[in-house]
This record gives C-alpha cells, sequence and structure tokens, in this order.
C-alpha cells in the first residue's frame, strides 16, 4: 500500500515499498521570498511539519531548485541530511552534496528494505506555456515503480496536458497521481498559467487513469489562484470525484 501524507504547498511525504520519499520541502515561516531579484512570492501559511517530525527520509523528489515555493532556506539546509536528492540535471550541480541530476526518462534504482528495489524515473514536466524553460527553468516530475507495487507518479511543476498525455502513454495507467495544481499565476507570460488549473488537474487524472489523486501545491502561497473548493468542484464536474484521496476531502 502507498500512503501519501501532505503538509502544505509542495511539500508530501510517500512511503511505499517501505521507503519513505519527501517532495520539494519547503519549511520556511510565511513572509515573502523573492525570485531572481525582481519578483516576490509570498507564503501565506506554515508547512505543517518539520524536518524532526518527518523522521527518517530515504530521498527527496526535487522537481526544481530554484524557486523558493518548492525548495527554500530551511529546504536547502535540510538536503544536508537526506542520503539522496533526485533533481534536474542543473539542479545538481548547484545543490552538490548528495544531489543526483536526472534528464526526462532516465531513472535509477532504489534499494528496498524488503530487499526489492523502486525504479524512479523523471518525466518531462512544463512549468508554463509553450516556450518557458528559458525563464521558468528546468523542472522534472517523477515515476515511481516496481513489479510488486502500485505505480506513483508525482508532477512536479507542469502546466501541460500534452506532457501528461507522453507520461500515460508510457506508464498509464497509474494507481496514485500526486498532482502539483492551483492554477498558479505571476506577472510571467501576462498571468498564463504556471500549473494545471482545478479542471485540467481533473482531466490529467482521467488521461492518466488514476485510481486515486492526492492534489498538492494549491494552497499556503499568494500567487495561486484556485484552492481546495475549485478542485473538488472540478473533480466532481467530470464525474471523477471518487478518485480524490479521501484524506484531501475531509480536510
Amino acid at each position: 500500500m502507498t500512503t501519501v501524507s501532505t503538509f502544505g504547498g509542495p511539500t508530501a511525504l510517500i512511503e511505499v515499498g517501505g521507503l519513505r520519499l519527501l517532495t520539494d520541502p519547503t519549511f520556511d515561516a510565511p513572509g515573502d521570498y523573492s525570485v531572481g531579484g525582481t519578483r516576490v512570492l509570498t507564503k501565506t501559511a506554515p508547512t505543517a511539519t518539520t524536518p524532526a517530525e518527518l523522521g527518517r527520509v530515504d530521498a527527496v523528489l526535487l522537481s526544481h531548485d530554484e524557486h523558493p515555493d518548492n525548495l527554500d532556506r530551511a529546504g536547502r539546509a535540510y538536503l544536508a541530511d537526506v542520503p539522496l536528492t533526485l533533481t534536474t540535471r542543473g539542479g545538481a550541480q548547484r545543490l552538490g552534496g548528495t544531489a543526483r541530476g536526472l534528464a526526462p526518462w532516465e531513472h535509477v534504482e532504489l534499494p528496498r528494505p524488503d530487499g526489492g528495489a523502486l525504479t524512479v524515473t523523471a518525466t518531462p514536466a512544463q512549468h508554463g506555456p509553450d516556450g518557458c524553460k528559458p525563464i521558468t527553468g528546468e523542472v522534472i516530475g517523477f515515476v515511481l515503480t516496481a513489479a510488486d507495487l502500485p505505480t506513483v507518479y508525482v508532477s512536479g511543476d507542469n502546466a501541460s496536458l500534452d506532457v501528461v498525455e507522453r507520461i500515460a502513454e508510457r506508464f498509464g495507467p497509474v494507481d496514485t497521481a500526486v498532482l502539483f495544481a492551483g492554477a498558479a499565476r505571476t506577472v510571467l507570460f501576462d498571468g498564463a498559467l504556471l500549473t494545471l488549473d482545478s479542471a485540467q488537474a481533473a482531466t490529467a487524472a482521467r488521461i492518466l487513469g488514476a485510481r486515486r489523486v492526492v492534489p498538492v501545491h494549491f494552497d499556503s502561497w499568494g500567487h495561486f489562484t484556485e484552492g481546495r473548493d475549485a478542485l473538488v468542484s472540478a473533480f466532481s464536474a467530470a464525474d471523477l470525484d471518487h478518485v480524490l484521496d479521501p484524506t484531501f476531502t475531509r480536510k
């Protein structure tokens, strides 16, 4: 069984095959955070855990390192205590330490406590409209697979359903989709979507054939324009409310 615990923003703990994997660690307090010296992102709520409370983490799945809402100051410090951080190739060069860079479709094998292995495959992600990469940077998602385990997809900051189609072609259907949503918008690209909006998240779930969806990264930051209620409404309108993780709908 796969469990996913969410803590606000992009930070979630995935427990699968005896391994404990943390997505995009963000532990800083609410406040304003500079991006590239010209823009400011505002964190509006604290993360609902601390590194000490998390306990053992075997690896961090870091979608990208260049934005403070995906890796903040405390998150960077935390990486020094983690055996392995999987991230983009550029991110691994910038971070050093235990960071290992993966290009889309590259994979690594993580030994499991039961003697098996979990394959972690990096997937493409597009953090904005077509042509955004020179501005928003390199981003990846992840797919977790093993012959005896359900498939888990972690989208990272992705705004493209075409990208989701490509991932579904290789790995669908998936058991659990951890979808970064929230309809993030800033002044970039005239306010175009930087992540999936709620209706797109529901469409992504259908494309992936997901049995369960755990939305993340839709709250705790001021640049998200759609929250929990919009997600629930969109999945209900698509007749997919049954795939939303029960812990999400109960909050």
